[in-house]
């Protein structure tokens, strides 16, 4: 089965599928304002999908599945292959922060912005951690999303190049 993930831009996530060092790698330093360079940390090791409702991939995600990556407006130029998929349920605002304190960083939240990310997840209750693997830039293509929906954010389909224009 194949999936189109689409991520929020300004999140910068896409960057952090393939840039950044693995989490066994010492930090990189901080650019002269303090902030992290944008290579990242780390990188990004875990797709996350956090709904109050269950919504796709939820259910419909497995290992060995390959998922298309792109920002929202944009093509898709990375995919990757799933290593292992996990379901969370009836979430609360505590097991949010350990599931955020275990994974966040292979998410690819930046220590200084787990507050941020907490109090946005705070009150979800189902979380999908998607576990990837062998990430690659793509050629970049565009998809047709009719039928998905305009706000979709995950699609669903048996093969991308049904899809792809």
């Amino acid at each position: 089965m194949n999936h189109v993930a689409i991520l929020r831009k300004d999140w910068g996530f896409l960057e952090k599928i393939l840039s950044g060092n693995l989490l066994s790698h010492p930090p990189t330093p901080k650019a002269s304002d303090g902030h992290s360079k944008a290579s990242a940390r780390q990188r990004k090791t875990i797709e996350s999908r956090w709904y109050k409702n269950k919504y796709r991939p939820w259910d419909a995600i497995k290992k060995e599945d390959v998922i298309y990556f792109k920002n929202s407006g944009e093509l898709i130029c990375i995919k990757a292959t799933v290593k292992k998929v996990i379901q969370y349920s009836q979430l609360n605002p505590i097991r949010i922060k350990q599931i955020l304190s275990t994974y966040g960083r292979n998410i690819g939240i930046e220590k200084n912005d787990m507050p941020k990310f907490y109090k946005i997840l705070a009150y979800k209750k189902y979380c999908v951690l998607i576990f990837l693997k062998n990430p690659q830039k793509i050629k970049p293509f565009q998809i047709n999303k009719k039928g998905f929906g305009a706000m979709a954010s995950w699609i669903v389909i048996e093969n991308v190049n049904n899809i792809k224009l």
